[in-house]
């Protein structure tokens, strides 16, 4: 389970982007690329370092003006790091 006070940042080997060809955000790596739906790039956004779980979690909410986000938000979290695509900051 992931602390509201864990904080995220992109892998080094990864990098988000808008793809202008594929009208949406990708993370590149050196061996390819991954396409992201708009929810995900949403939260990989956030995953920047200076934010906590919770200040994520609280700014998609207000973004998208629901609540109720916190496990969709979990579970997406939970791939990008099973994926390496971002790590654990201390």
């Amino acid at each position: 389970m992931i602390q509201d006070t864990t904080r995220f940042g992109l892998s080094p080997l990864y990098r988000l982007q808008w793809e202008e060809s594929q009208q949406r955000f990708v993370m590149l790596y050196p061996e390819g690329m991954v396409e992201l739906n708009g929810p995900a790039a949403e939260i990989l956004k956030l995953c920047d370092g200076t934010r906590s779980f919770i200040d994520m979690v609280n700014a998609l909410e207000t973004a998208f003006d629901t609540k109720g986000l916190r496990s969709d938000i979990e579970e997406l979290v939970q791939a990008a790091l099973d994926h390496g695509w971002i790590t654990l900051l201390p």
